[in-house]
């Protein structure tokens, strides 16, 4: 048995459970039992126990700090490396203490499973249950549960049962089912790598043979390549983009795509170092540079891959996240978010719930303690390159910074929100613009009013259709050249190839902001009558119809629309016979300054109308006569 090379990625095991459950010591006794020791290691163990007059202490082969063997407590996340029965492995050491929980994180960020440790004497523990919890969250359903120290309870059946039930229970809430529960005394050695008679009782797994029963993740290798830019280097006249390929294979020729500028090239050569050879291809785990074919200005934070899956971009998406920071989180905080190399501000623009780690209860947001789990909604100024949690890790994990601390660390979801790199990429190419002979100004004297946008949003139920009907008639016979867009008559043709995912929903409303732009270019007045709840999307609707644009916000309440519900949608999504019904199971981004705000709860259809008309009248006309 061997000691793994440093380079070697290995099958990632995280150790993790409450302060002085037996972490360490139940590592150092793996690998003693393996003999995956080296000579000096061993003789360091001997000679720093009796140093302390104890005996064999296998936690001091993992407790590297000097503090750590003075307190008995492991501060930071080691890590050791080894081989058996053909499996690499890399095993890595959590802090259980609660004031080191962001190098807990640290460590569980980089494992494929993990062991969960619980004293079979303490029991399950504050910290066993925020530790479960922490796992969840960075996405750990492989997960082993050791139930050490049984010779302190004499080797009771009863009471490991009693601690495997609670255990198994606070798990199944989390949506975790664990892969097996053993019973073990790592000081002693029993049920570590052989079953031992003290435990006669137990005919299930001992640690090495559960180890040998998890799966390991397909190979980032086979993963879409990603790679982060970290430097960019002037080389002569050649431009070289250096970073670690965090997944998949790349080689010269292949087309490459940048994100999220969305610049496309191709690979010229790929770079190593020592330089002395060119690799033609290089994979996961290599820290290489990239010349394009093309010389583009590339900056650090720019993620390179290929085309055909490139990774996701957007400006918003919901994050489950562990508060570390020292004062309290809430929404409206400005912090720093780091993904892959890139950084970016973000605006903490929701506290959606926090997560009780102990009960797993959730209430409704607020402020975030420290060490707090919490669903928050995060938003970038500019566009961010993310991943959906189980796809190439890199960008599917953050950390947040408030100045140079680490102050969170979450993972994304972006389920209920769009990729918005179709949105914001522009595939024609060598166009001309056509220049009318009817002028703008000869549209208006015509008509006798401006063009423009009225766009409706809101949710289901808030009278965006009604409202939009009556406006339409109400205008007309006053004079105006005005029509209503809306769902029945664009999904029935301009839309009918698209669906209700978050993608789907933004190119709706993308090619609704296009057409709604041309019709007010036109010198109509189109009113736009869509729920629309990106406000990314909006806002591209806006850009697209530039000053003509006009946002009308109809913020009635979700529990007045879903009391109205005319055609039983709400309680549909409410039973789950929906997916993504806005509102109730998908987001909705309220207008944060819309030219006009109605609220059909507190104000009659009548009283809305009459507001818009005089809207329209007093905006789009060219006196202030109403006919």
């Amino acid at each position: 048995m061997a000691m793994m090379a440093e380079s070697e990625p290995g099958f990632g095991l995280v150790v993790a459970g409450h302060v002085d459950h037996g972490k360490s010591t139940l590592i150092g006794r793996l690998l003693y039992e393996l003999d995956a020791l080296p000579p000096e290691a061993r003789a360091r163990v001997e000679a720093a126990s009796t140093r302390r007059g104890r005996p064999l202490e296998w936690a001091f082969l993992l407790d590297a700090f000097q503090a750590e063997r003075d307190q008995g407590v492991t501060i930071d996340s080691s890590r050791v490396r080894f081989h058996h029965d053909g499996q690499s492995y890399r095993i890595i050491d959590a802090p259980g203490h609660r004031e080191f929980i962001t190098n807990m994180v640290a460590g569980a960020a980089d494992a494929d499973a993990a062991l969960l440790l619980v004293d079979a004497a303490d029991g399950v523990r504050e910290q066993t249950r925020r530790h479960a919890s922490l796992l969840h969250l960075l996405g750990l359903s492989q997960i082993i549960v050791v139930v050490n120290k049984m010779d302190l309870v004499n080797h009771d059946q009863s009471r490991f049962a009693a601690i495997a039930d609670e255990v198994r229970s606070y798990l199944g809430e989390l949506g975790l089912t664990p892969l097996t529960v053993v019973p073990v005394a790592a000081a002693t050695g029993a049920n570590v790598t052989q079953p031992a008679a003290t435990l006669a009782w137990h005919h299930g797994d001992t640690v090495l043979s559960a180890l040998a029963r998890l799966t390991a993740k397909p190979s980032l290798a086979d993963q879409p390549f990603r790679l982060p830019v970290q430097h960019v280097y002037r080389v002569g006249e050649r431009r070289l983009l250096a970073g670690r390929v965090t997944s998949g294979k790349i080689k010269r020729g292949d087309p490459v795509v940048l994100s999220p500028s969305n610049r496309l090239s191709a690979v010229a050569a790929v770079e190593t170092w020592p330089p002395e050879t060119s690799p033609a291809e290089a994979m996961a785990g290599q820290s290489i540079a990239l010349e394009l074919t093309d010389d583009l200005f590339v900056e650090r934070g720019e993620v390179v891959s290929h085309e055909a899956d490139a990774p996701m971009e957007t400006n918003v998406f919901a994050a489950r996240l562990v508060w570390l920071g020292q004062r309290p989180l809430e929404a409206g905080d400005g912090l720093t978010i780091k993904l892959g190399t890139a950084r970016h501000p973000v605006i903490v623009e929701a506290v959606r719930a926090r997560i009780d780690p102990d009960t797993l209860a959730r209430d409704a947001g607020g402020i975030v303690s420290r060490h707090g789990i919490a669903e928050v909604l995060l938003r970038t100024p500019a566009m961010a390159v993310v991943e959906m949690a189980g796809g190439p890790p890199a960008l599917a994990r953050f950390v947040l910074l408030d100045g140079f601390d680490v102050v969170a660390g979450g993972t994304v979801d972006m389920h209920d929100y769009p990729d918005q790199r179709l949105s914001i990429t522009r595939r024609s190419s060598n166009l001309t613009p056509v220049l009318h002979k009817v002028t703008a100004d000869m549209r208006v004297r015509q008509k006798g009013h401006q063009g423009g946008v009225l766009w409706f949003t809101g949710l289901s139920g808030s009278g965006k259709s009604t409202l939009a009907i009556a406006l339409e008639q109400a205008l007309f016979r006053r004079g105006y050249h005005v029509y209503v867009l809306d769902g029945d008559n664009v999904r029935a043709g301009l839309n009918s190839n698209l669906g209700f995912t978050p993608e789907d929903r933004a190119e709706n409303i993308r090619r609704v902001g296009e057409v709604a732009a041309l019709f007010a270019d036109a010198g109509e007045i189109v009113i736009s009558a869509f729920i629309s709840p990106y406000r990314a999307d909006r806002e591209r609707a806006r850009q697209a119809a530039g000053s003509r644009f006009h946002e009308v916000h109809l913020s009635t309440d979700v529990t007045v629309c879903e009391e109205r519900d005319p055609k039983g949608l709400y309680a549909r999504a409410r039973r789950g016979e929906i997916a993504d019904f806005t509102g109730i199971s998908a987001p909705y981004e309220a207008p944060d300054s819309a030219e006009l705000v109605l609220d059909t709860a507190s104000a009659s259809i009548d009283h809305c109308l009459e507001t818009l008309v005089e809207y329209v009248t007093t905006r789009f006309r060219l006196d202030s006569r109403s006919d």
